[in-house]
């Protein structure tokens, strides 16, 4: 797991841009899992100006939403269907066949969960996952005590989290208590991890994800088992973090470099 502090939301939301980008330009059929909410606006941004000016192409590219709230049609202003096209899809070149969001309108939810894990696997697998992380640790809807192997598949949210979701809709009796989401398991399936946070409200969350014990209590800790997890922050919410972190990840050709060095004062 490596751990980067950028100086502010912009620097983080670049950073995490151009490692998907670089995902892209290397494998343009890449499979991409993408996340909702405010914190990966900035990266979605970067994303839509990198198309925009430097070619960046979505052509082949297929994704995977983590979630979505059951009961809001897809043409709701709070479900993810519309955030994800109003925030990403329409500004790209991506065919909307190419797009998978959980359908929480479904009749059959179970089956629909199913059939959401086979679309994953029958696309290759997702290349790089993109998440945020909720104040209490949740990423996705994996609330405090999901199973770390879990898969996608019916939740009931948190108190919390509904608390927290409350300031999008007009009433509280609006705000959506159930959501389908992918497990802890499908997370780790994929094969890079990209988490990101911002503000002081994710330090707690962030200092347990990353220096403390892995545990269904802070379903985010599960990361620290990943092979290749980036966490990107900032400055704000590292603040709770006891070691010191760069502010750029590592590089192989540093350690060549290194290497070079030293068998230059050993010559």
């Amino acid at each position: 797991m490596e751990v980067v502090v950028k100086e502010d939301y912009q620097g983080m939301s670049r950073l995490a841009a151009k490692i998907i980008a670089d995902v892209v330009r290397e494998k343009p059929r890449a499979v991409l899992g993408l996340a909702t909410g405010s914190t990966p606006l900035g990266t979605y941004k970067e994303l839509i100006l990198m198309h925009k000016e430097e070619g960046l192409d979505f052509s082949q590219v297929v994704t995977f939403n983590l979630d979505e709230y059951i009961g809001l049609p897809p043409e709701h202003d709070q479900s993810y269907h519309y955030f994800m096209n109003e925030n990403f899809f329409k500004h790209i070149n991506i065919p909307p066949g190419n797009v998978h969001i959980p359908n929480g309108m479904a009749e059959d939810l179970v089956g629909a969960c199913e059939q959401y894990e086979r679309d994953i696997k029958e696309a290759g697998g997702i290349d790089i996952q993109l998440l945020g992380i909720g104040a209490n640790g949740h990423i996705a809807f994996n609330e405090p005590g999901s199973s770390l192997g879990s898969r996608t598949r019916v939740k009931a949210l948190d108190e919390k989290t509904i608390e927290d979701n409350a300031r999008f809709f007009e009433h509280m009796d609006d705000v959506p208590k159930f959501a389908l989401t992918m497990g802890i398991g499908t997370i780790m399936d994929s094969r890079r991890i990209v988490l990101l946070a911002n503000k002081a409200n994710k330090a707690h969350a962030i200092s347990i994800t990353v220096e403390g014990p892995v545990t269904a209590l802070v379903p985010a800790t599960i990361v620290q088992l990943h092979p290749r997890a980036t966490i990107i922050v900032d400055r704000e919410a590292a603040v709770e973090l006891e070691r010191p972190y760069r502010d750029t990840p590592h590089d192989l050709s540093e350690a060549v470099a290194y290497i070079q060095r030293q068998k230059g004062k050993d010559s």
